[in-house]
């Protein structure tokens, strides 16, 4: 298909925000973007993966919002991957555009963009057989080609 030349894997770069008074960072745990749209190493990535063993899932669902409101909404895809004992919850966000009820006045007052949960994935290690199996809800992992690859997807 083409798209390995088409994408470049950022790994865990630390992005910076300009405008503010301090400089803020943020960095993923791995993350990547199309190519040629997003090869500069400063370029925001489309797809941001977050893990957590420590933090809570209330601590990365924070950095989601960061990562997609930092970014200015070039980040389209994050997803989080939350480890706890013997489960491992993923959960891809994406955006979408909002209409905000009872705004009438301007244009930007009508709408914005808010982090939508679109799948959860949960994958359980069943500690009661041998050799170790693994229960998965709700199927495979889809990521959409247009929103990681700025672009609908070509032939071939």
């Amino acid at each position: 298909m083409g798209s390995k030349k088409s994408w470049r894997n950022s790994g865990s770069p630390t992005l910076s925000v300009r405008g503010y008074t301090r400089r803020r960072g943020k960095e993923s745990d791995s993350s990547g973007g199309p190519k040629p749209e997003r090869a500069s190493r400063s370029a925001w990535p489309t797809l941001v993966i977050e893990a957590g063993v420590s933090q809570t899932l209330a601590q990365l669902r924070i950095g989601m919002w960061q990562w997609f409101s930092m970014s200015n909404h070039e980040v389209k895809i994050v997803l989080l991957a939350k480890f706890d004992g013997t489960t491992i919850l993923l959960e891809k966000w994406e955006e979408e555009i909002v209409v905000r009820p009872g705004a009438t006045t301007t244009r930007h007052s009508l709408q914005h963009q808010e982090p939508v949960l679109r799948q959860v994935i949960t994958i359980t290690r069943d500690t009661t057989t041998d050799p170790i199996s693994y229960h998965v809800t709700s199927g495979a992992l889809v990521l959409s080609f247009r929103l990681l690859f700025l672009r609908d997807p070509g032939p071939g």
